[in-house]
């Protein structure tokens, strides 16, 4: 596993696994939780140590669980969740210590690597104090890093400049068809670590077909192309996938290397 260095001077794997569709029912986002760990644990097994979960998931518990099933320490875990820009999480101070408080008791941890505001609202001023209420969280070592989720430049400038401790990420989508290139940038013009969630979404049977032939040359496939592009962008992925096969693919990036000539035809796409 690769890792980039986050402001905050943590290393964060490269490479995460989503799991918000992870023991549930039929695998669907508003399914029943089942608890059903399997999943996770075979991604464990397969070598991923970064996951990403939130409140809105609801299934925090899952992913908890499957780490202390798997027998290895806490430490070994880069553990990503996020508390949800809704009313409920940011009425006032309390209802953000709620939140933090309800995520931990869910993960069953007493702290977490990275917690994303999981997407912003209309008003600056209370997305500012929750904010302040996460940098505590920061001061006690319960979250060892904060960030964003679906910021805009400006959106993420306005937090930046009314902050005491700058994200360290921010959270956006970003895939073939919408590689969001400039909000990229903008994170990296700030020190601010962008992610890509869904990064293997949406792409259409055209893209596939040219990522294919790509792929071809290195003897990958055209998702693994993807992945490594968005690597050498300097940029997290947080692919899911149930299939064992695919999350093991998904981890195969690091024994190629793409020329600037394939660059040039994927950012076009």
């Amino acid at each position: 596993m690769d890792y980039f260095t986050l402001n905050t001077g943590i290393l964060i794997p490269v490479i995460g696994s989503g799991t918000n569709t992870f023991g549930k029912v039929d695998h669907q986002y508003m399914g029943d939780i089942n608890d059903d760990t399997s999943e996770i644990l075979d991604a464990i097994n397969l070598g991923y140590r970064h996951f990403d979960t939130a409140i809105m998931y609801r299934n925090e518990t899952v992913v908890g669980q499957a780490f202390k099933e798997s027998g290895l320490p806490r430490e070994d875990f880069f553990i990503t969740s996020k508390i949800p820009g809704e009313a409920q999480y940011y009425q006032d101070e309390q209802a953000v210590h709620q939140g933090v408080k309800q995520s931990l008791a869910a993960l069953d941890t007493d702290y977490i690597d990275l917690y994303l505001i999981h997407h912003p609202w209309e008003d600056s001023k209370q997305i500012q104090m929750m904010w302040q209420v996460l940098e505590s969280y920061v001061d006690q070592g319960t979250l060892k890093a904060i960030g964003v989720s679906n910021f805009s430049p400006e959106q993420l400038t306005d937090l930046i400049e009314n902050s005491r401790i700058k994200p360290a990420v921010n959270q956006i989508e970003s895939h073939p068809g919408k590689w969001n290139q400039s909000w990229i940038d903008f994170c990296h013009e700030h020190d601010v670590i962008p992610e890509a969630w869904g990064p293997l979404t949406r792409v259409s049977d055209e893209a596939k077909h040219a990522l294919s032939t790509i792929g071809d040359y290195y003897g990958k496939t055209w998702a693994q192309v993807i992945l490594r592009y968005q690597l050498d962008q300097h940029v997290v992925v947080i692919p899911k996938s149930h299939h064992h096969g695919r999350q093991k693919q998904n981890l195969e990036l690091f024994d190629f290397e793409l020329s600037d000539h394939d660059r040039k035809i994927i950012t076009t796409l």
